[in-house]
């Protein structure tokens, strides 16, 4: 380095401003369960190299030596925010920046650091003979795309690899929440009275069930079996004390019992039998149940997911509270219980390992979970669990107060739309996730009660605030005329309780998650914090050719989000911003089935040629969709439907091409099996992208389906929905190379989608040409795609096919 460099470095030493990296590097470490030395560098997973290199590189931007060390392109912190820009790229290779690691790591000399500094941006920063066909998108410019369990494309589901995606899925499950059982349970009308009452007869008699050493006949050795006959024993007593107190009104004197009607409902104890409704064979230790009559008749061939209220799970040493043992199987029930019914907002459980307890709430941010107690130790405590659990109302066990019923059984919504009230009547469920975590899109079959023959599809999704409301969106959409896209009806924020159903305010009441004991702000926050300082986002998406581009500086401040919130403890201040998630209901009136279901291989064609119509229409009105995969892409072959014939749906990842800023989205969700090369690879998403997306369903159909709706298992292709990003990456890379295409039609694709090779081919050919990704964008591919399948439904090999 020149002396005035050297000077800058002694002038402006480092000192302790990178202790936020080292705790950082020994907080993952340690969740990781590996040593906190050097060689951990080649033990992390990628995600974990990401958040490092990311934070390190932010860090040392903000050092006062980079603002004044020159580089060749000016000054290095212009330098290190273009290469942090680069760390959420699947192509990026964390291999470059580990010398780097280890120097600050080892705690080198500041003109070491430096240096390492200097080399590893010249080296990843210089021009390539080959320029990338996208630009790599920013953390700021497109948000990561972050995996969900309902994104698994199959009825292939293994445990292990079910648990992994949940585990991301979820992120941290933040415990020991102060306030836990009063926010959940105190509502419960005569709850504190009749606890201490039932708890009273505990302790009494000459053979007391609670005694100084705790609940009569608890097993000295805690095996399943042994705390299973247990709660065979005691829960009965419990209930019988229970009724004979029922519930006292407010107006009522602690000490008066009231016998009222108690809600219908039992505790479940069968480890060893596996409930209905789950894809993968899914038994449940112990948990509450509905116990209505309609229910015990239903249940006469076995109770189900279904009827499960309050899901828990047993573990015979007190040490099994932690994330990989008890934690991750109680999550695993709570995601059956969530899957199983699609009125519920969230679920309540709870864990007993050993003789310790903990409660715990899961909704679609995560879950969060009590301070753990020992119920031989606080039985008080336990029996108020109890109670609650038995006694708490619907909507306090998490299910949806806005579907009512009328006297005979119909399930309804009330809207207010244009100054009116309208009843909705549901006609059918079509559409339920099958995760905890997420937008967990929920879709009904619907129609107006004054007017039946309109149908309606009313959609509910759990959607980050500050993200673009799609219901705005759609409605934009439908005014200028988009073709084959679904039209604009309603939408809203649902309201519970006279409010706006969020997360944190209305589903966990205000539990603030910055007070559980493991509660560490996440790396990604800090980075978007540390970099939204200093990053400005460009246009996300090209435009078309005949409009202006936006121009971008790197040194311009971020523009403020449209909608952001803080979220907070209501009864603290706070300065922590923390992700939350709104209740947001939209309807269409265009009802149809998804596009695997259709009638015939050419019906097939038809719908994605009308599909892709309706995607080019979109795409001219000013709007990109970011989201095709084989569930948003609708067919209708009702004659007396008015619906569009084929259509596109959902709007959720979509953004206006023309717009200031960012979409705004914490995370870019999708399903996997069908994103683009190119945004595997980090690429600001385009409309080539969507397009390419079109392909790879109609290659996964051909795979999948051995006729309309007849899906089948392909263990190589399943895979896809679980494999690291960069192998999904290399794979596809390989499925687009003519041989390998030709060798994977002739062995996988199904009997019933064989004619279609030949079209699947010509797609193929020029959405790939060369075998090769796409590196520049042709509005034109529209017209090309469409041809190909158009002349694909007239083919004779493909309309002989028509009336099997």
């Amino acid at each position: 380095m020149l002396d005035q460099q050297q000077q800058l470095i002694k002038d402006h030493p480092i000192g302790k401003d990178l202790d936020g990296f080292h705790n950082m590097f020994n907080s993952i470490c340690d969740k990781a369960g590996i040593s906190c030395t050097l060689d951990a560098l080649e033990d992390l997973s990628q995600e974990d190299m990401q958040g490092l290199s990311s934070v390190l590189l932010t860090m040392l931007s903000m050092l006062p030596a980079a603002r004044l060390l020159s580089s060749k392109s000016g000054y290095l912190r212009t330098d290190l925010i273009r290469l942090n820009s680069t760390t959420n790229s699947s192509a990026f290779d964390f291999d470059s920046v580990k010398p780097l690691l280890r120097s600050v790591l080892e705690h080198d000399a500041d003109e070491l650091i430096w240096d390492h500094i200097c080399r590893l941006t010249t080296d990843v920063l210089s021009p390539q003979r080959t320029p990338p066909p996208q630009p790599i998108a920013t953390f700021l410019e497109q948000t990561p795309w972050v995996y969900t369990t309902s994104g698994i494309m199959s009825s292939f589901e293994k445990r292990e690899e079910v648990d992994r995606i949940l585990k991301q899925e979820l992120g941290p499950l933040y415990v020991d929440i102060p306030s836990f059982h009063e926010t959940y349970f105190g509502q419960v009308a005569g709850i504190e009275a009749a606890s201490r009452a039932v708890f009273e007869k505990c302790v009494k008699g000459s053979n007391p069930l609670f005694g100084p050493q705790g609940w009569r006949d608890w097993p000295a050795a805690t095996s399943e079996k042994n705390v299973v006959d247990w709660f065979h024993d005691l829960f009965p007593q419990l209930e019988a004390f229970a009724q004979e107190w029922g519930v006292a009104p407010a107006s009522t004197p602690a000490s008066t019992p009231i016998p009222v009607q108690i809600p219908q409902r039992k505790l479940l104890i069968q480890p060893s039998t596996p409930l209905p409704d789950s894809v993968g064979k899914r038994s449940m230790d112990i948990g509450f149940v509905k116990d209505d009559p309609i229910t015990a008749a239903a249940s006469g061939s076995g109770y189900r997911w279904s009827h499960v209220l309050v899901p828990g799970e047993l573990k015979i040493d007190a040490s099994d509270d932690i994330p990989s043992v008890a934690w991750i199987s109680i999550a695993r029930y709570a995601r059956e219980v969530l899957s199983a019914s699609n009125t519920r907002r969230f679920v309540l459980a709870f864990t007993l390992c050993g003789s310790l307890m903990r409660l715990w709430e899961f909704d679609r941010l995560g879950g969060i979970a009590s301070e753990q107690f020992d119920i031989n130790k606080d039985g008080l405590r336990f029996v108020f669990t109890m109670l609650g659990f038995l006694w708490m109302d619907e909507e306090e066990l998490g299910f949806d107060p806005t579907f009512k019923r009328t006297p005979s059984g119909q399930q309804f919504i009330e809207i207010n739309r244009n100054g009116a009230n309208e009843h909705l009547m549901i006609d059918g469920a079509i559409i339920h996730p099958h995760c905890i975590a997420g937008r967990a899109t929920t879709c009904w079959k619907a129609h107006s009660e004054e007017d039946p023959r309109t149908i309606l599809v009313i959609k509910d999704s759990w959607q980050f605030p500050e993200r673009d409301v799609e219901g705005d969106l759609l409605r934009k959409a439908t005014e200028k005329k988009v073709i084959n896209m679904a039209r604009y009806y309603h939408h809203e924020i649902v309201q519970v309780g006279g409010a706006d159903d969020t997360i944190l305010s209305n589903v966990r009441k205000g539990l603030d998650i910055t007070k559980a004991s493991n509660y560490k702000p996440d790396w990604t926050d800090f980075t978007l914090r540390a970099k939204s300082g200093s990053i400005q986002a460009g246009t996300p998406v090209t435009p078309l050719p005949s409009t202006k581009r936006p121009s971008s500086r790197t040194d311009a401040p971020l523009p403020p989000s449209k909608r952001s919130r803080l979220s907070q403890n209501p009864n603290e201040a706070s300065t922590t911003t923390l992700p939350d998630r709104e209740h947001r209901r939209i309807i269409v009136r265009d009802y149809g089935l998804p596009i695997y279901k259709a009638s015939s291989p050419a019906r097939l064609l038809t719908a994605l040629e009308s599909c892709i119509a309706g995607h080019e229409s979109l795409y001219r009105a000013g709007f990109l969709h970011r989201d095709i995969s084989i569930n948003n892409l609708i067919i209708n072959e009702d004659p007396d439907n008015p619906s569009w014939q084929s259509y596109l749906i959902d709007l959720d990842l979509a953004i206006e091409i023309q717009r200031d800023g960012i979409s705004g989205a914490k995370s870019m969700t999708g399903t996997r099996a069908f994103i683009a090369i190119g945004a595997l690879m980090g690429e600001l998403h385009s409309f080539m992208h969507d397009i390419e997306s079109f392909y790879w369903v109609l290659f996964w159909i051909c795979i999948h389906y051995e006729g309309p709706g007849k899906e089948r298992i392909v263990s190589e292709f399943d895979k896809w929905n679980f494999m690291d990003t960069n192998t999904l990456l290399k794979v596809k890379l390989g499925e687009i190379n003519s041989s390998v295409f030709a060798q994977t039609s002739a062995r996988n694709f199904t009997d019933y989608y064989r004619p279609l090779t030949i079209v699947v081919n010509k797609l193929r050919q020029v959405i790939f040409p060369g075998g090769d990704r796409w590196k520049h964008e042709d509005v034109g591919l529209y017209a090309r795609v469409r041809k190909i399948l158009a002349e694909g439904c007239i083919d004779p090999d493909v309309t002989a096919l028509q009336d099997r």
